[in-house]
């Protein structure tokens, strides 16, 4: 079981992980051994909570399949063990952010003050434009 947060954790059995031939500069090594992982964790058969599993699709966004399947590529260091431990570590902060709440937004009214400003400064404005119009006819 890999740890998310105190109440999340997930099953290693729900990580698939195949190691492909990473691509970029690095010689004759690159051609040869397979060190890029690509993990694949399926969002949906997942024992995550039906909101966090809603947050994780919606935050990871092209990297979810329409199988609801999540690929995570990792291909930034020269070792398998490295960029397998790179990717489980991205997608622990994949779920870890999901796992957040978004703070409710609470609608919000101008004053009556305010208001009342906005709409004198827009009466100024618009005398100072009349004004304006009024003068570049006179001056023809």
């Amino acid at each position: 079981m890999i740890q998310i947060t105190d109440t999340i954790a997930i099953d290693e059995s729900d990580i698939r992980e195949e190691f492909v031939r990473a691509s970029g500069p690095g010689g004759q090594n690159v051609n040869k051994v397979a060190t890029a992982v690509q993990l694949r964790f399926d969002v949906y058969s997942a024992a995550l909570p039906a909101d966090v599993r809603e947050r994780l699709r919606r935050l990871a966004g092209k990297r979810v399949t329409e199988d609801g399947i999540l690929i995570i590529d990792a291909r930034r260091f020269r070792t398998q063990d490295q960029n397998r431990q790179d990717a489980r570590n991205r997608l622990v902060a994949f779920i870890r952010k999901a796992a957040e709440k978004p703070t409710p937004r609470h609608k919000t009214k101008p004053s009556r003050a305010a208001h009342q400003r906005r709409l004198e400064s827009k009466q100024r404005r618009s005398k100072i434009k009349k004004i304006r119009r009024f003068d570049a006819r006179s001056e023809e």
